[in-house]
């Protein structure tokens, strides 16, 4: 295992909305680009390997018909997040990133809202990538 080659990229690309939920909802992404290997496909969640310095980013995508609020969370605590209100009914995108320090073992994902919805299709508007800038 190289500890320096840390990265995904992943969209949800389902063709519908996700939500809204009266919980708040880890989100999983389907369309994987590239993961080596820290990724859960099927959790969506992003386990650390290496302690280091780390940048994540996210996008979300919606209907303003329903509001969108993603949160990037880090072992249960929010750490950014983006929330479209409810603005008629044109197409919106929100983005968001930062660079975080994590230790081994640490997790990683976005979560939806509770009451807020997401779209993604085949445009992949809703994405979440990772990497690590340097180990420690």
């Amino acid at each position: 295992f190289n500890s320096n080659k840390v990265a995904f990229g992943a969209s949800i690309s389902i063709g519908d909305n996700i939500g809204p939920f009266n919980t708040h909802t880890t989100l999983v992404y389907k369309k994987v680009y590239v993961n080596t290997g820290s990724f859960n496909v099927g959790t969506g969640i992003f386990t650390a390997p290496v302690k280091g310095v780390y940048y994540f980013s996210f996008s979300g995508h919606n209907i303003s018909s329903k509001p969108m609020g993603l949160q990037l969370m880090k072992n249960g605590q929010q750490m950014v997040t983006v929330y479209n209100h409810v603005a008629g009914r044109r197409h919106e995108t929100a983005t968001n990133g930062m660079t975080l320090q994590l230790e081994v073992g640490d997790q990683v994902y976005m979560r939806l809202f509770q009451n807020t919805w997401v779209f993604d299709n085949e445009n992949d508007h809703s994405t979440f990538i990772g990497h690590l800038l340097f180990p420690l």
